[in-house]
């Protein structure tokens, strides 16, 4: 933070937003996330990035910056979380030795890392029906991904090889065909 009256800066001009104070962001459920996170100080900002992202259909929405210590008491939390996603098995916490896991040992197929290109899926969903497709969709697609890949592996396994194949994935998808 540049001072202790900043909360964050505007995305488009850096102004800084401080505590309390009114700023903007995009209806626009991508730029909103947590990790995209685009804040505006004023609606000419707004209206900048508006052609940047070449929304269609986008209205900015005003808030209000949290207080110091609820900013505070939040960036705390979210530090504690990380710490704990780091303390539990299974982590990224040591690259240099890959964890293998057996094909009969539990896996938790809650991760919440998305698995499948959002940006090609949209496009295929869109050219395929002209719909649009919720942010929504991808947690629960990538929690599927995991458990089909689950039992695949414990087909492969069975079968004696450390190598899953894609008629692995057709015994699963086809249960008592042949997957030849």
């Amino acid at each position: 933070m540049a001072d202790e009256s900043t909360w964050r800066q505007c995305n488009i001009c850096k102004t800084p937003i401080a505590y309390q104070a009114k700023y903007y962001v995009c209806s626009v459920s991508t730029c909103n996330r947590k990790r995209t996170g685009l804040i505006f100080c004023s609606m000419p900002c707004f209206d900048a990035h508006l052609p940047m992202m070449r929304h269609r259909d986008a209205w900015a929405e005003e808030e209000r910056a949290p207080t110091r210590e609820q900013a505070l008491a939040a960036e705390r939390a979210e530090q504690e979380q990380e710490a704990a996603e780091q303390r539990s098995p299974g982590s990224a916490g040591d690259a240099a030795a890959p964890v293998r896991r057996m094909a009969s040992a539990p896996v938790d197929t809650s991760d919440p890392e998305v698995l499948v290109v959002v940006s090609k899926l949209k496009k295929f969903i869109k050219t395929t029906s002209g719909m649009n497709t919720s942010d929504t969709v991808f947690p629960v697609l990538s929690k599927h991904l995991r458990e089909l890949s689950v039992a695949a592996l414990r087909q492969a396994a069975a079968e004696g090889r450390k190598t899953v194949l894609d008629r692995d994935f057709i015994a699963v998808l086809r249960p008592g065909k042949d997957a030849g």
